[in-house]
């Protein structure tokens, strides 16, 4: 299996560490080697499992872009490659906490002055351009922003409820590194940061109809446009994978830090234009889809060596394993049940969910996991085990209320909108299509045995995410051509299911 992509060059200080750590563990290592090391390691005549667990496990930092909801058009292209580089500040402060944990032991204000400290004088410097590039174009730039500067380190637990500025603080070190009897996780001896077995829920144990956010609610019902039109792009056959998020950081490789699965549009890179995009090869069955439709892989840890085993955005960044495509990608637009829906206009870009959703909270989170026979199911923030015979099916029903006049925004979210519970939009906003996206697939069943798991599955992340289901999310821009398009809203609103 090989990347359809440019090679990209491995940083020399990646390239540092990731040597390092394959050298402690015999030529297979990775950077995470020393994540959870030696957590239950006899040292200085002391159990060391609970100094280490008691130590910072992630790094939360404030997501800038989210807070960024007014940038001038001709500001965006730059805004999102300084935020990029913000996201490759937090990859190199993660990687720094990762492989120092020894340091951290003796020195309990090393992850403040030694990372963190360091880490927020960098993004103020990043803040700062990024205002100063709003207001060359005419923007006004909210100064409020340089208070998002701190970075807190925070425990592996739960997900904070995000928008802390956490520059006040020691860096969560009396915040986690104070808390006595912190999680006692370690790397499931593979030498990357999770998942771990408390990701893990036997499916049986999930209420049916129990899932917790209104985030994608399906919007089509006995009444409004009850039709449907389902198209068929494949499951990945052309093994096109990459680092990128041409929608996220447009012209910044390895924008996404994690790789993705795409069908549809066989053009989709960071450096692909709308143009680039309207020209190039499909994967649907219907030519007139250029759509590209793309998600962060699945990866079994199994110790397989994949084609990105030393590159940034997989082994390089603690993405290890085998890449599972999908036994079956669904992808199916529904309508609205108050009523018509409209086109979406050429090129509309959504993002839903949040790849940072361990960190940021859970306000954008929206994909949720399931096996098949129990779809009634759902869980958000855990990864389910089937039972024998039981497939693993990831599912996203997007946004589906448009502004009506953009085709992005700043954050990349305010342009659309979910739907409410009756079906109707926020007020200035119109129904389009819901698309809704069903991943099915064949997973051996992972092992959660005395609180350790034995062969998981898990998403591709942000590496400061730690492969936390909750992370999940899916990407889409809309590259049909208008007949089609306008088929889609004819089957849709006039009640029929169409291919």
């Amino acid at each position: 299996m090989g990347r359809n992509t440019r090679k990209r060059r491995m940083p020399l200080a990646t390239k540092a560490v990731a040597g390092a750590a394959a050298l402690a563990l015999g030529g297979g290592g990775l950077v995470w080697a020393n994540f959870y090391a030696s957590a239950h390691e006899k040292h200085g005549g002391h159990d060391r499992t609970r100094s280490v667990a008691a130590q910072v496990a992630t790094i939360n930092c404030p997501d800038i872009g989210q807070k960024l909801s007014d940038v001038p058009d001709q500001a965006r292209g730059e805004v999102d490659g300084e935020l990029a580089t913000m996201d490759s500040q937090i990859t190199d402060a993660y990687q720094q906490l990762a492989t120092t944990r020894r340091a951290q032991e003796g020195d309990p204000k090393y992850v403040q002055n030694t990372i963190l400290g360091p880490l927020k004088d960098r993004r103020k410097v990043i803040i700062d351009r990024i205002k100063l590039e709003i207001n060359r174009a005419g923007g006004r730039a909210d100064n409020s922003l340089d208070e998002l500067a701190g970075c807190e380190g925070q425990p592996a637990e739960t997900p904070e409820n995000g928008g802390q500025d956490g520059g006040g603080q020691d860096g969560g070190q009396e915040q986690g590194g104070g808390q006595e009897g912190g999680q006692d996780q370690d790397d499931n001896g593979n030498g990357v940061a999770g998942p771990v077995a408390d990701d893990f829920i036997d499916i049986n144990d999930v209420q049916p109809n129990s899932r917790n956010t209104q985030n994608g609610l399906a919007s089509n019902g006995d009444s409004g446009s009850r039709g449907t039109f389902t198209t068929d792009c494949g499951v990945n056959e052309n093994n096109l994978f990459n680092s990128d998020n041409v929608i996220a950081a447009p012209g910044v490789g390895n924008g996404a830090h994690h790789t993705h699965d795409y069908v549809g549009n066989q053009g989709n890179n960071a450096f692909a234009s709308d143009e680039d995009l309207a020209q190039a090869a499909t994967t649907c069955k219907n030519q007139g889809d250029r759509s590209t439709y793309f998600w962060p892989v699945l990866r079994l840890q199994d110790g397989t060596q994949e084609f990105d085993a030393n590159d940034d955005g997989g082994g390089a960044e603690g993405n290890i394993g085998k890449i599972l495509k999908p036994a079956q990608a669904e992808l199916r637009f529904t309508g609205n049940k108050q009523g018509n829906v409209v086109a979406m206009p050429k090129f509309l870009r959504i993002i839903t969910g949040d790849a940072k959703s361990f960190t940021n909270g859970e306000a954008n989170s929206n994909s949720s996991w399931s096996c098949t026979g129990f779809e009634d199911r759902q869980v958000t923030d855990k990864y389910p085990l089937c039972p024998e015979g039981s497939q693993v099916v990831r599912t996203t029903n997007f946004q589906s209320c448009w502004d009506g006049q953009n085709t992005d925004s700043a954050n990349h979210r305010t342009h659309t909108a979910f739907v409410r519970g009756d079906g109707s939009c926020p007020d200035g906003f119109q129904a389009i299509p819901q698309l809704q996206v069903r991943l099915v697939y064949d997973i051996p069943t992972p092992t959660v045995q005395n609180g350790q798991v034995t062969n998981p599955y898990a998403v591709d992340s942000f590496p400061e995410q730690l492969h936390k289901p909750i992370t999940d999310h899916n990407d889409f821009i809309n590259v049909m051509d208008d007949s089609l398009m306008n088929k889609v809203v004819k089957c849709i609103n006039k009640g029929k299911n169409c291919t």
